[in-house]
C-alpha cells in the first residue's frame, strides 16, 4: 500500500515530469547545507524531495498539493545565503526556482527589467549595463547568487550607501502563495500608493510568505565615470571615525568599504595586489557620477582623511587597477576562510555615527574571548561583517564563540542598531530576534504569516 509521501511524491512527477523530481540520497545531501555556519552541526538533515518548476503555474499545483498533504516547502535558489534561511526541515519538498531564469523584458522608455528569480544578478548587470543602464544591488555572491534570493533576504552589497538595496529597486512582484494562489502586488509606476505595500512585505520575507515567480525592476542610468580610492590607517578607530566625516562632508560616494588589518592581510595573501599588510585599516571608495564631480568630490575626500592622520591615498591608475582593488575587496570572505576550519559571520548594522564604536566594541569582544576575528564592512551605511574564526568541532572555543555573538548583537542593538543588515535571519539569528523586536511587533509578524500561511508550509523554522 503506497503512503502518503510516495502518494504525494507521484503526483509532483505528474505535474513537473520525472526528470525534475530527485529523491536520490546522495541529491537531497546536496540540498541539506546552504553557505551558512553554525546550522548544521551534527547528522544532516535531508529533504524527502527536490523538484525544480519552470512556471508559475507549476508552483501553484505544487503548492496546492503541499497543502492537501500538509507538506513543508522550502523555497530556494543557489543555496548562497549566510544564515541558514534554505536548510530543510525533516520531510520537506526543496523547491528550486532555479529553471525560472530569463529577463523577459527590457523596457528602457520606462527604466524597467521583468525577470524571472532563477536570473544570476552578475548576468543581470551584464545585460542591462551594456543599454547603459545600471542595477545598483549587489552581493558579493552576485556571480552566482539568483534574484529570487535576493528578493527573498533584501540583499544589499557595497553599492547600498549611494543606492540602496533591493527593495528600492522592485516596483512589482509575481508570487505564489501557501494555498497556490497567484498575485501579484505593486504597480508598473514610480508612485502608487493604492491598498498595503505588500510588495515591501514580501521581499525580505526569506520564503516564509510567498514563492516568487517574476519580478519588475526599477533601472537608472549608468554612471558616466569612476574613481577608486584606497586609504591606509596605522590606527583603526581614525579609520572608522573617517567613514562618518567623509558623508557629514557632503560627499556620498557609491561605495565605502572598511577591512581591518586580519582582512587586509587574508585578502593580500590569497589576491597579491599590493595591499599594505602591515596597516590597522583600510577604506576603500568608489565615487562615480559626472567626471567633474568626481574630481572635486575626490579632492574633498583626500581633505577629509588627512584630517584624520590617514597613512597614505592611493588612486586606482586605470580601470584595470580599479577592477583588481574592487576584486580583492569581494574576495574577502574565500581569503578569511582558509585561516580555520569554520568562520562564523556576523552581520550587524549601526547609524553611521556609531560606526567607530561598533568597530572598537567588536574588536574588544574578539579580544575578550580569545578568538581570531577579522572586519569588513559596507562602511558607509554603517554595515559592518564581525568574521569569528574557529573550529566547530572544539566545543570549548564555540563556548566562547556563542557567547561573542550574543554580545556582538546586543552591542548593535544598544547601539540604535539591527541584528542582521543583509544576510537575513534565516534559522541562524531566529533565537536572537528578542533583543530587537518587541513583543508586541513580534505578535504582528506572526498574525501577517498565520494569516499568508495558516498550516505553517513556507520555509519554517525560519525568520520568525
Amino acid at each position: 500500500m503506497s503512503s502518503p509521501k510516495n502518494e504525494f511524491i507521484a503526483r509532483v512527477r505528474e505535474v513537473v515530469g520525472p526528470r525534475y523530481v530527485d529523491t536520490r540520497t546522495e541529491e537531497l545531501f546536496g540540498y541539506s547545507y546552504d553557505a551558512s555556519f553554525g546550522c548544521t552541526k551534527g547528522t544532516p538533515v535531508l529533504p524527502a524531495v527536490i523538484v525544480k518548476p519552470a512556471n508559475k503555474e507549476e508552483i501553484s499545483k505544487l503548492m496546492q498539493l503541499a497543502t492537501a498533504y500538509r507538506i513543508p516547502v522550502v523555497p530556494r535558489g543557489a543555496g548562497s545565503n549566510n544564515s541558514g534561511g534554505t536548510l530543510p526541515v525533516d520531510g520537506c519538498m526543496v523547491l528550486e526556482t532555479n529553471r525560472l531564469n530569463r529577463i523577459l523584458e527590457l523596457d528602457k522608455r520606462n527604466l524597467t527589467v521583468r525577470v524571472q528569480p532563477g536570473v544570476i544578478t552578475g548576468q543581470l548587470h551584464r545585460v542591462v549595463e551594456a543599454e547603459g543602464l545600471f542595477y545598483p544591488p549587489d552581493p558579493a555572491s552576485l556571480d552566482f547568487c539568483t534574484i529570487g534570493g535576493n528578493l527573498a533576504e533584501c540583499a544589499g552589497g557595497p553599492r547600498g550607501v549611494k543606492y540602496g538595496v533591493t527593495r528600492d529597486y522592485v516596483l512589482q512582484l509575481e508570487a505564489v502563495l501557501a494555498d497556490g494562489t497567484v498575485i501579484r502586488t505593486g504597480t508598473q509606476t514610480i508612485k502608487g500608493v493604492t491598498g498595503y505595500d505588500l510588495t515591501r512585505l514580501l521581499v525580505g520575507s526569506e520564503g516564509t510568505l510567498a514563492i516568487f515567480t517574476e519580478a519588475l525592476l526599477r533601472l537608472i542610468p549608468l554612471p558616466q565615470a569612476h574613481h577608486t580610492i584606497l586609504a591606509v590607517y596605522d590606527d583603526i578607530r581614525a579609520a572608522a571615525d573617517s567613514v562618518g566625516a567623509i558623508i557629514a562632508g557632503g560627499i556620498v560616494p557609491a561605495c565605502l568599504e572598511f577591512m581591518d588589518r586580519v582582512l587586509i592581510k587574508c585578502v593580500e595573501e590569497y589576491a597579491h595586489i599590493g595591499l599594505p599588510t602591515e596597516a590597522e585599516a583600510v577604506l576603500l571608495l568608489d565615487l562615480d557620477g559626472h567626471p567633474a564631480a568626481i574630481a572635486d568630490e575626490a579632492l574633498a575626500v583626500e581633505k577629509i582623511c588627512r584630517g584624520l592622520s590617514v597613512r597614505d591615498l592611493h588612486s586606482a591608475a586605470d580601470e584595470e587597477q580599479r577592477q583588481q582593488l574592487w576584486a580583492a575587496r569581494r574576495a574577502a570572505f574565500p581569503a578569511i576562510v582558509r585561516l580555520r576550519p569554520n568562520v562564523l559571520t556576523e552581520d550587524v548594522v549601526v547609524p553611521r555615527d556609531k560606526f567607530a564604536d561598533m568597530v572598537m566594541q567588536a574588536q574588544g569582544i574578539g579580544e575578550k574571548y580569545q578568538l581570531l576575528v577579522g572586519m569588513a564592512g559596507h562602511a558607509g551605511d554603517g554595515n559592518l561583517h564581525v568574521e569569528i574564526l574557529t573550529d566547530e568541532n572544539d566545543e570549548v572555543e564555540m563556548a566562547r564563540v556563542q557567547q561573542a555573538v550574543l554580545e556582538i548583537l546586543q552591542t548593535a542593538v544598544e547601539l540604535n542598531g539591527t541584528i542582521a543588515g543583509e544576510h537575513g535571519v534565516g534559522r541562524l539569528k531566529a533565537p536572537y530576534l528578542g533583543l530587537e523586536i518587541k513583543k508586541e511587533v513580534m505578535a504582528t509578524m506572526q498574525a501577517i504569516k498565520q494569516a499568508l500561511d495558516p498550516l505553517g508550509l513556507l520555509n519554517p523554522g525560519k525568520f520568525i
